[in-house]
């Protein structure tokens, strides 16, 4: 997703959820969902040993610009970047990149060394780079998404090749990325191009413009060198007449599916924005909101509704600056279906974006590159769901054995108050000698502050007394490791009181 390229977009422009009880770092770990390489079956992506997985995660966009590595290195080490995420309950990065990582020349830039950061990536390219944030993504817990975001850094494409970087080149450095990464199960798939548009058709049968049978020529290609790998398709703009976003119209997968020498690989991806990006009719819609779970279901939504495939929405974003947006997103967010409510049967999702500096959208980070924006990441928390196995350590360390103590430890903080009312934070700390699964949190204010909403755990409050207990995605914490969650209330200056935490 691209700000200019955004702007001129034409007009009128999944599968699951893991079980609520698992989590990962537990200390049974063989148990938890998400071992392995991973399939599809009907809707739903199932792991190696064929329990239902999803994708909950986030876009950290990089490499596919000038600097050819991810941003806001400049600002912070990148393992702290990771772990942050993985505290605020994502468990998938897409790590968009262009071609140009390939090439012998390029050097990534705007990487701060200073103060021991980013000790680890002095002196690498850019796909050394890439290699370190994947194992240490593996090591968290965390699964990785690679996506051809571009053919060069210069911009994006229509199609999935240009007079610069052939058909030849793209396929070639898909085979590469496959085959570098065979054996670290990790990366899960490869998402082919991003989003295709106009001339790029699906089921024309014009090789030069037919995105269909492109796909299945560069995913066999992937194929061949990883044959675990899943294969992420996006849409096109425009199918029988009708457009949408781009690579968000999946229409034509109905007549036309991609068919792949591997069974069970294919995972169709769609996007979707608002008005932040661009106006699109179903905005203005007298009914709108109401009206948008049937343009999400004639666009993409059907296949899976269908059981034709698994869904991943791997790209939606918005700065929430208008009402409109606001109601956009808790609508979608609702359409992807919450993991309480629907447990191991739904749409897969990436948010855009992590980085703060994508122009139409902003991020779940603001521009300082540390603080959350938590009134968005509270939209996405009923869609988030639970880590996957780690590799290692990772963040805060692995978990420990049996007969071991269970503790935990929360600080409360306030984030603003302006009188009338307040944001806080609450940090939940492993300090035991065992993973946990779950935990609660208790404090009693010494005035009449109520919660007026939380996010990443639920309430209760009694008087002056609110318990607060873990979500579904975030109650698993490693040893030494640390979940928070946020809330509101009101009136403002309350100031932090004591709070209690117990672990199980």
């Amino acid at each position: 997703m691209y700000r200019s390229l955004r702007r001129a977009l034409c007009a009128v422009a999944a599968a699951l959820l893991i079980p609520l009880g698992a989590g990962a770092h537990t200390a049974h770990a063989a148990a938890v969902p998400g071992t392995g390489y991973w399939h599809t079956g009907g809707r739903q992506i199932l792991d190696a040993a064929g329990q239902p997985v999803r994708i909950a995660g986030i876009n950290w966009f990089g490499f596919e610009t000038g600097n050819h590595v991810v941003h806001g290195l400049w600002s912070r080490d990148y393992k702290s970047m990771i772990d942050q995420m993985k505290s605020l309950g994502y468990n998938t990065i897409r790590l968009p990149y262009s071609d140009d990582i390939f090439k012998s020349s390029t050097v990534p830039n705007s990487i701060d060394f200073s103060s021991g950061k980013n000790a680890d990536l002095q002196g690498l390219n850019s796909l050394q780079v890439m290699d370190k944030l994947v194992a240490y993504a593996g090591q968290d817990g965390l699964k990785v998404i690679l996506d051809r975001h571009r053919p060069d850094s210069g911009g994006q494409s229509a199609l999935w090749y240009t007079s610069a970087v052939p058909e030849s080149t793209w396929i070639a450095d898909l085979k590469a990325l496959a085959a570098r990464y065979k054996g670290q199960d990790t990366v899960i798939g490869i998402d082919l191009h991003n989003e295709p548009h106009d001339p790029a058709c699906w089921g024309c049968g014009d090789t030069a413009t037919d995105w269909r049978l492109a796909a299945e020529r560069a995913g066999n290609a992937v194929l061949s060198a990883n044959p675990d790998l899943l294969i992420f398709v996006e849409g096109v703009q425009t199918y029988g007449g009708v457009s949408g976003w781009w690579g968000g119209n999946l229409m034509g997968v109905a007549q036309y599916p991609v068919r792949l020498d591997v069974a069970n690989r294919v995972v169709y991806s769609a996007h979707d924005y608002a008005t932040s990006v661009a106006q699109q009719p179903w905005f203005s819609d007298p009914s709108f909101p109401a009206n948008m779970p049937g343009v999400w279901d004639k666009y993409w939504g059907y296949v899976f509704k269908q059981n034709i495939a698994p869904v991943w929405v791997g790209e939606f974003g918005t700065t929430l600056a208008s009402a409109v947006d606001q109601k956009w997103l808790a609508a979608l967010v609702s359409y992807l279906r919450p993991t309480s409510t629907y447990g191991a049967d739904s749409f897969h999702w990436t948010f855009w974006s992590w980085n703060p500096n994508s122009g139409d959208t902003g991020g779940i980070l603001k521009d300082d590159w540390v603080s959350v924006d938590s009134v968005k990441d509270g939209y996405l928390a009923s869609v988030k769901a639970p880590l996957f196995p780690g590799t290692g350590t990772g963040g805060g360390g692995g978990g420990g054995g049996g007969g071991s103590t269970a503790a935990c430890s929360a600080s409360y903080s306030v984030s603003s108050d302006w009188g009338s009312g307040f944001n806080a934070e609450v940090k939940v700390t492993n300090t035991g000698t065992s993973a946990i699964g779950s935990w609660k949190v208790t404090w009693t204010w010494g005035g009449s502050q109520q919660v007026t909403n939380m996010w990443n755990a639920s309430y209760t409050q009694t008087g002056s007394t609110v318990t607060a207990v873990n979500a579904a995605h975030n109650g698993s914490v490693p040893v030494g490791g640390s979940v928070s969650f946020g809330f509101g209330g009101a009136p403002g200056g309350g100031g932090a009181p004591s709070v209690s935490c117990t672990a199980a």
